[in-house]
């Protein structure tokens, strides 16, 4: 029996070896990552782990394994890289880039700057029509007078929103805001007194675009060729603005010089009005009025070519040249391009400013009777009609008739777009 005295002590020791050896592990594991008393007691296997509640377990790693924490950081610094590298490239490339290619970056970040002016525009409206439907007008009579000036004011401040917009983003919103004064049989009389400034004034651009523009169209700049050439623009529209100007000869002419970026951000503002209409019209189905854009972007780039305007000119002085008081303004082909027209200067007022008429010892009841009488033979004879006659486009003026020592009453017509 001596001999399994020590065998029986070999074995105990080899078994307290192995408990010794576990629990070293689980110490390290414990070391190494941090568990709840749960899942550590099953690790070690001892008592009876289902009469514990299973706790829920937060995995915090209070040592993460080297590949983890590289790869975080390459993380950080792939993000960080990103960050400094794409605005330092963007302006290393502009620095490099031609004129006409730093224009186009310089649309692509105002384009997302005039998106979302007119999606907050659109909103801001949207928001001023539900709350004085839903809590300004609540309790209020329609007949009443305080129902009417308080929807009156809410149109006005609606306008004031549109006319400001347009201004700011110029361009096809000023010609949509033109489009819109024409409908005052369906607008309110808010929008339409206010929307009228833009048929004359409009975001002015400043000599250095003018500059750029004669640049790339004739190579030299528009001081160099003319004799005057006045930088201070004496009108401003949607889509150019006119100034005076003399030739070589001393002819006083009118140069009227389309804004240099509209081109290049025609696609882009037509989407963008498409999109902010159609918004519209989901807030308040009864809006609408997206049927004027789709008309509108059919005719407005051939607009943006203003030799399509000299050609319908010419064709129109030639049609009514046998009225002895209609001036259609000469063109001036050498001083013209596809972005610039020069026509032949004249000073008048605007068809409808009667005050203006009467100053100038004319009578509006014979200016009435000869517009009409243009219209009459372009809608029943040529059939090649002035497709936008808004007051700004006709202007009156006292004609001396050759052969004849009296004065008499003419039309200058300003062509452009016809149909």
């Amino acid at each position: 029996g001596g001999w399994r005295g020590p065998h029986r002590r070999r074995k105990e020791s080899g078994g307290q070896a192995a408990v010794r050896q576990e629990q070293s592990g689980a110490m390290e594991l414990r070391r190494t990552v941090q568990i709840c008393r749960f899942h550590l007691l099953l690790l070690q296997r001892k008592k009876d782990l289902w009469l514990l509640s299973a706790p829920n377990c937060r995995h915090h790693s209070a040592s993460q394994p080297p590949s983890s924490r590289t790869q975080r950081g390459l993380l950080k610094k792939m993000f960080l890289g990103v960050a400094l590298g794409i605005p330092l490239f963007g302006g290393v490339r502009y620095v490099l880039a031609e004129k006409q290619e730093r224009r186009k970056m310089r649309l692509l970040v105002d384009g997302v700057g005039r998106f979302v002016r007119s999606v907050g525009l659109g909103v801001q409206i949207s928001l001023d029509y539900w709350w004085t439907n839903h809590i300004l007008l609540r309790g209020l009579s329609e007949n009443s007078p305080e129902y009417k000036a308080v929807v009156s004011k809410c149109h006005q401040r609606a306008a004031d929103t549109i006319v400001n917009g347009a201004i700011q983003n110029g361009g096809l919103y000023v010609k949509l805001g033109q489009g819109l004064c024409a409908f005052n049989h369906l607008l309110p009389p808010e929008y339409i007194n206010t929307l009228r400034v833009l048929e004359d004034k409009a975001l002015k651009r400043g000599y250095k675009e003018v500059d750029e523009l004669f640049l790339e169209d004739f190579k030299v700049r528009p001081d160099q060729l003319f004799l005057e050439f006045d930088y201070q623009p004496i009108a401003a529209a949607s889509l150019a603005q006119v100034h005076r100007a003399r030739l070589q000869d001393g002819t006083p002419v009118a140069v009227k010089v389309q804004y240099i970026d509209l081109r290049d951000r025609f696609n882009a503002d037509i989407r963008t009005l498409e999109l902010l209409l159609q918004i519209v019209e989901m807030m308040h189905p009864s809006f609408g009025f997206s049927w004027v854009l789709k008309d509108m972007k059919g005719t407005l780039a051939q607009e943006l070519d203003f030799e399509i305007e000299a050609h319908n000119g010419e064709r129109c002085a030639r049609e009514l040249e046998h009225f002895s008081f209609v001036v259609v303004p000469r063109v001036h082909w050498d001083k013209s391009s596809k972005r610039v027209l020069t026509a032949d200067f004249y000073e008048g007022c605007k068809i409808n400013d009667t005050e203006g008429i009467r100053r100038q010892g004319l009578h509006p009841k014979d200016v009435a009777s000869k517009l009409i009488q243009i219209f009459a033979e372009q809608i029943f004879y040529t059939g090649f009609i002035h497709a936008d006659p808004h007051p700004g486009n006709g202007m009156r003026r006292r004609i001396r008739k050759w052969m004849q020592p009296n004065i008499i009453s003419g039309i200058v017509w300003r062509t452009e777009l016809w149909s």
